[in-house]
């Protein structure tokens, strides 16, 4: 697995499997969990060792326990969990530290490798503190890397003016419906990585059809085409299939590289 070096010398896999809908019914994000994580069972058999969850998505404890039980050491696993934005856990410093331990214990690790704001805060005093107690916890060791999500240049302008610590990651949309070029420029010129939540959605009929057209001068489906092209330009990508051989498709990126012809192609979809 490739990995790309955050700014702090720490390296993170380029992909990885995202579990908004894992151990839920009928595979729904809203749905009632059910303890069912055989999908997340089968992403980490199939080579995903990159995992995205989210206080929100309900599911920290399944994901930390299917972690637990994979067999495979903890340091090999590159875990991420987010805080919501709402005051329940970050109207204070105090429900911040109470969140964050919540989730060193759901997910069963003495370390959280990336810990993420999972939305914009709606002051700035309350992002300050928040973003205070994520830097205390990097201090302690029990977070490795910290950064945000869904944030916009002007958000990480903000954010810059009074980080200790800036951002590692900012965790965006980024597909063929928004790319979020703009933004990702901008992270490249302040060394912030980018990384993709929905790589494969929002794709129209008439997206996929060029992408497999591509896809036939490597050997490869619509998915892979997309993906390697979000690689390609060095931008981590957590794709989310409840299927194995999907899963398996989406790491069978490694071996070809697309051409600038069809990068501009891809681009412009």
């Amino acid at each position: 697995m490739e990995k790309v070096a955050l700014a702090n010398g720490i390296e993170i896999p380029i992909v990885g499997t995202g579990t908004n809908t894992y151990g839920k019914e009928d595979n729904q994000y809203n749905g009632e969990l059910n303890g069912d994580f055989s999908a997340l069972e089968s992403a980490i058999e199939a080579g995903y060792r990159l995992i995205d969850t989210a206080i929100s998505y309900r599911n920290e404890a399944g994901v930390g326990k299917t972690v637990a039980e994979s067999g495979i050491p903890r340091e090999e696993f590159y875990l991420t969990t987010k805080i919501p934005a709402d005051d329940r856990y970050v109207g204070s410093r105090e429900s911040v530290e109470q969140t964050i331990l919540k989730s060193l214990e759901n997910l069963r690790t003495d370390y959280i490798d990336l810990y993420l704001i999972h939305h914009p805060i709606d002051s700035i005093e309350k992002l300050k503190h928040t973003w205070e107690v994520l830097e205390s916890f990097v201090d302690k060791g029990l977070i490795k890397s910290i950064g945000v999500s869904n944030f916009t240049i002007e958000m990480l302008k903000a954010i810059k003016d009074f980080a200790r610590i800036q951002p590692a990651v900012n965790q965006i949309q980024s597909n063929p419906h928004t790319w979020n070029d703009e933004v990702i420029e901008y992270m490249k010129n302040n060394n912030i990585v980018a990384e993709a939540w929905g790589p494969l959605s929002r794709v129209t009929d008439e997206q996929k059809a060029r992408l497999e057209q591509i896809g036939e001068n490597y050997g490869k489906n619509w998915g892979q085409v997309l993906l390697r092209y979000q690689i390609q330009r060095g931008v981590v990508v957590i794709p989310k299939s409840h299927n194995k051989e999907r899963q398996l498709s989406n790491l069978d990126i490694f071996d070809f590289d697309l051409t600038v012809e069809d990068t501009v192609i891809i681009k412009s979809l």
